[in-house]
C-alpha cells in the first residue's frame, strides 16, 4: 500500500545466550483476529514446557511492516521474530502479526483514504482482549509505541514496554527527518504542509514530485489522525509497571525521544542502549555503512538488553 511506504520514514532477568536464534526454534502457531473489515493474522510462539502465565504483545512500526520487523523497501533484520524466540527461551509467550493493511492482513484495510490512525488502535485493543493469557504485556515498536500506549489505556494490560517510541507528536519528529534531507525551502514547504495537517485540514491541490509519497491525497487523512496524538500526554495516563527503551545509534528516533517519554512517565524504568540501532540490534561502528547491518542481516542478534527488558517486565 502506498500509505504504508509513505510512512516508512518514520520507524534485569537471568537471559540465555540464544537471543538471535531463529524463531523457528520456538513452538509457533498461526493465530487470527477476526474484524468487522476482514482478517488480520498473525503468528503466537510459545515456550516449551507449561503454558506460561504472560503473552507479549508485540507491535510493529510505521511503514509496510510485518510482524517479524521486515518490509519490502529494504529492510530484512527479523526483529520482532528474534524477540519471540528470545521470551520463549525466557518462558514468555508472544503474538506478533501484521497490522491491517500489512502483508497476510493487507485485505483487512478497506482503501487507504479510509484508515485512520484509531483503526490500528482499535485492533491492539482486540487482540489483548481475545487473548486467553492471565497476563498481557504489551511492547509496541517505533509507531507501534503510540498504538500500544493508547491501547493500554482501553484494555487490561498488565505492562508496557515502548522500543524506540517517539515522545513528540508525529508532525514534530517528520520535521526532523525531513531537515537531515531537505534545503531550507523546501523545508519551509514541507513544514508548511505539517502544520496544515495537524490543522486537521488537508492540503489542496494535493503534493506532487517526490513529495507526494508522504503527502499524497489518500495519506492525508491518516497523517491528520495521527498527528493529534502526543504520546507524552498519553503514556502519563498510564497506571502499569512500564519500560522505556531507547537506542544511541537510532538515527530514526534518538534516545532524546525516550527521554520525552520518562519525563511524562517518571515511574517507568528509562533503558538508553549504548550503540542500539531503530531496529533493535548493536551497530559495531559510528557510520552509514556500520548500520547496514543492523537493516539488512537477520543473522545478527538483537542487542540483549532489549530482551533482558522486556523479560523482565513481562516475568510474574
Amino acid at each position: 500500500m502506498k500509505r504504508r511506504s509513505a510512512l516508512a520514514l518514520v520507524a534485569g532477568c537471568a537471559l540465555t545466550p540464544l537471543v538471535g536464534r531463529s524463531a523457528a526454534s520456538a513452538a509457533e502457531s498461526p493465530i487470527a483476529l477476526t474484524t468487522r473489515t476482514g482478517t488480520i493474522y498473525g503468528t503466537l510462539a510459545l515456550p516449551d514446557g507449561p503454558r506460561p502465565k504472560t503473552v507479549v504483545l508485540i507491535i510493529a512500526g510505521s511503514g509496510p511492516t510485518d510482524r517479524d520487523g521486515n518490509n519490502p523497501l529494504g529492510i530484512k533484520c527479523d526483529a520482532y521474530k528474534l524477540l519471540a524466540a528470545a521470551l520463549a527461551t525466557n518462558g514468555i509467550a508472544s503474538v506478533r502479526y501484521d497490522k491491517r493493511g500489512i502483508a497476510a492482513s493487507a485485505a483487512a484495510a478497506t482503501s487507504e483514504s479510509e484508515l485512520r490512525f484509531e483503526n490500528f488502535v482499535d485492533d491492539a485493543v482486540a487482540w489483548v482482549n481475545m487473548l486467553t493469557f492471565e497476563r498481557v504485556v504489551i511492547a509496541g515498536h517505533s509507531e507501534g509505541s503510540l498504538i500500544g500506549m493508547i491501547a493500554a489505556q482501553k484494555a487490561k494490560v498488565a505492562g508496557y514496554v515502548s522500543l524506540c517510541g517517539a515522545g513528540r507528536p508525529a508532525d514534530q519528529v517528520l520535521h526532523d527527518q525531513f531537515a537531515a534531507q531537505a534545503g531550507p525551502d523546501q523545508l519551509a514547504q514541507i513544514d508548511a504542509w505539517l502544520a496544515q495537517l495537524k490543522a486537521g485540514k488537508l492540503i489542496t491541490p494535493a503534493p506532487t514530485g517526490p513529495l507526494a509519497i508522504v503527502f499524497h491525497a489518500s495519506v492525508q487523512p491518516y497523517l491528520i489522525s495521527w498527528f493529534k496524538y502526543d504520546p507524552a500526554v498519553e503514556i502519563a495516563k498510564l497506571r502499569i509497571p512500564m519500560a522505556i527503551v531507547g537506542g544511541t545509534a537510532d538515527v530514526q528516533v534518538p534516545p532524546s525521544e525516550a527521554k520525552i517519554l520518562k519525563a511524562a512517565a517518571p515511574s517507568a524504568k528509562l533503558v538508553i542502549v549504548d550503540g542500539m540501532a531503530h531496529t533493535l540490534k548493536h551497530v559495531a561502528g559510528t557510520t552509514q555503512a556500520d548500520e547496514i547491518p543492523a537493516y539488512t542481516d537477520p543473522s545478527l542478534p538483537l542487542d540483549p538488553t532489549v530482551v533482558s527488558t522486556v523479560t523482565a517486565l513481562a516475568k510474574p
